[in-house]
């Protein structure tokens, strides 16, 4: 009977963990999953569903399934988002925006810094020490919240790397001066506090930024000499994030975030070896990694400290989004190049993401076993901080971006989904138009080609999220799937079409479909736009431009209107474009004749005899 109960009471344990288990995953995944479905932010959902889980249902205790394994393995999950984002990172955006984000990384951070601390202290009462540390901990905000945010607002290039830069160089920053902070409180010794940290920053920087190099080079060093074979690359990358965050935590304490992240701008900006198959799998780990840590950081919240309803906390939130940021902005702005607009809309963006989360629930352990009485308010603090932050940013950006006219309303760039040559004649011609122009294509031999021609290509898979975060979608608006793949090509459109819309994804008519519509092979929700017209599959296209074809434009008039120009050229003419107005681009298509008025240009491809 004893042996009995004992395995009951072992089996209702593995029950238990099972389920808290499934419920992380389960819930992490619906959550991005519902907030992609109805145009959410991720992180609402997430934090919704692990509050739900953990103290409201009490069907998840993110303790009792990991028990002292809980912390460590948020800390390295934070290292690999980190590494990520430091993928995300272009040193050429640094051309425009350099000086804005070093001053944004350092006196933006030293002013949300003080004036969050000053805050902290005389409106919720806390003591100095802690408001202290709490400042130090939310002058982070992270891609976890930046990049979705840009994507859906598509700013002007130099304000998204601004962002972009300062919140992923920002997070390891921000744990750095929280862990100096906690070790000078948990120490007492006040005097000389400042010395010591910015003693203490100085060493983490030199030694997070040295080791990150390092690791960096011997991932080069391995995949440029064939050392790991493909199906290795990502989980022996993998690896050495893993031991980079280690390897420099064992000599300065949180400046492996640091390192994870110079690691990953590195890797992500050398020309050495190609990335790609890291870049795919990093994104997927994100996802997943994401998901669980939001989810078991919510469920974290004491059940007593559930309502945050406290108005005074809310009142902090409102004053780090009208006084905070955007004094931090202004003093780091001072003297730049950016317009009153941009700086404007830069300091009503900072929401605070997973660092600041995972970082107050570390520290709440060590502050309470030292007798620190307002230590527990710490984590609903800041969750109301990540939801208020969250919501306010993702509700205004948009609509502010708009009013101060720094993102396109109607961008009319078109990316192609394809480099081959007839392609870059097609984007080189629109290029030469004054149209932004970008091709993407998985032979690099194509993008080499497009780059030889002054074209904008990427090498990469079409439906990557890295190569959206690259694509500099903001003078984007339409996108031309031109693959010789019929299938690539619909799902291509589908994969933007939240992005562009439906009614400006395109592809090229499928070899089966005939002039009667009969052998349609996929219906109408499943696929883009048909391009130009009912004979125009890639295999007509490239036999028209391998016979000679030419691309032709022409100015349309009340002498030679679009009946002249048909009588001129024959049924061979193909009208792709046409322009009605200088910046403006019409795409002609299969479902609707082209019918240019005078004042306006159509280009088509054209026999070369006829030309």
């Amino acid at each position: 009977m004893l042996f009995w109960g004992q395995y009951q009471e072992v089996k209702n344990l593995s029950e238990h963990l099972l389920i808290g288990l499934a419920s992380i995953i389960v819930l992490g995944i619906l959550a991005q999953w519902l907030a992609w479905r109805f145009h959410l932010p991720a992180i609402l959902l997430l934090l919704l569903f692990g509050i739900l889980a953990g103290p409201v249902l009490n069907i998840l205790n993110p303790e009792a399934i990991f028990g002292e394994a809980l912390f460590p393995l948020i800390s390295i999950s934070v290292a690999i988002v980190l590494f990520e984002g430091g993928m995300n990172l272009d040193i050429k955006e640094l051309r425009q925006g350099g000086k804005v984000i070093r001053n944004l990384v350092t006196l933006g951070v030293l002013v949300t810094w003080f004036l969050t601390t000053i805050i902290g202290h005389y409106l919720l009462n806390w003591e100095f020490r802690i408001a202290f540390l709490m400042g130090a901990i939310l002058v982070v905000s992270g891609p976890t919240v930046i990049i979705p945010l840009l994507r859906q607002v598509r700013p002007i290039a130099k304000i998204s790397s601004v962002l972009k830069w300062e919140g992923i160089i920002n997070d390891p920053i921000g744990a750095i001066l929280a862990v100096l902070v906690l070790e000078i409180i948990l120490s007492g010794n006040i005097n000389g506090s400042v010395y010591i940290v910015a003693l203490g920053v100085f060493k983490a920087l030199f030694i997070g930024t040295a080791v990150g190099f390092l690791f960096a080079l011997v991932v080069i060093v391995l995949l440029k000499r064939y050392l790991v074979p493909d199906f290795l690359q990502s989980p022996v990358t993998l690896m050495f994030v893993v031991l980079c965050y280690l390897f420099s935590n064992l000599f300065r304490m949180e400046s492996g975030l640091l390192a994870v992240t110079v690691m990953g701008i590195v890797l992500a900006n050398q020309k050495y070896v190609s990335m790609q198959h890291v870049i795919e799998f990093k994104e997927n780990l994100r996802v997943l990694l994401i998901a669980g840590l939001f989810i078991i950081l919510a469920a974290q919240i004491p059940a007593s400290q559930l309502a945050l309803t406290q108005m005074s906390n809310w009142l902090f939130v409102l004053l780090l989004i009208v006084i905070v940021r955007p004094l931090a902005v202004f003093v780091s702005t001072l003297h730049s190049s950016l317009k009153w607009r941009e700086r404007l809309f830069i300091g009503l963006v900072a929401p605070r993401g997973i660092v600041a989360a995972a970082v107050v629930s570390v520290f709440v352990i060590p502050l309470k076993k030292a007798g620190f009485v307002h230590s527990e308010s710490l984590i609903p603090l800041t969750f109301q901080v990540i939801i208020g932050t969250v919501l306010v940013y993702g509700l205004i950006a948009f609509p502010l971006a708009k009013k101060l006219r720094i993102s396109l309303p109607d961008p009319q760039g078109i990316l192609f989904a394809g480099a081959h040559t007839w392609a870059r004649e097609i984007a080189l011609r629109l290029q030469e138009e004054g149209f932004y122009v970008a091709l993407v294509d998985s032979n690099w031999g194509n993008v080499s080609q497009a780059h030889r021609m002054g074209l904008t290509a990427y090498y990469g898979n079409i439906f990557s999220e890295k190569l959206h975060q690259h694509l500099h979608l903001e003078g984007i608006g339409k996108l031309l799937a031109v693959t010789p793949n019929d299938e690539v090509n619909s799902l291509a459109t589908l994969h933007f079409e939240d992005i562009f819309s439906r009614s400006q994804v395109y592809q090229l008519v499928p070899l089966n479909r005939g002039k009667d519509n009969t052998n349609i092979t996929l219906p109408m929700h499943l696929r883009g736009r048909y391009l130009f017209d009912e004979k125009a599959t890639y295999e007509y296209l490239e036999s028209r431009f391998r016979a000679g074809a030419v691309l032709k434009k022409n100015s349309i008039t009340e002498e030679f209107d679009f009946t002249a120009f048909q009588k001129k050229y024959g049924d061979e003419a193909l009208p792709l474009f046409i322009i009605p107005e200088a910046g403006v681009l019409n795409i002609c298509t299969a479902d609707k004749q082209p019918s240019p008025q005078p004042g306006q240009a159509i280009i088509s491809i054209i026999d070369p005899v006829e030309t």
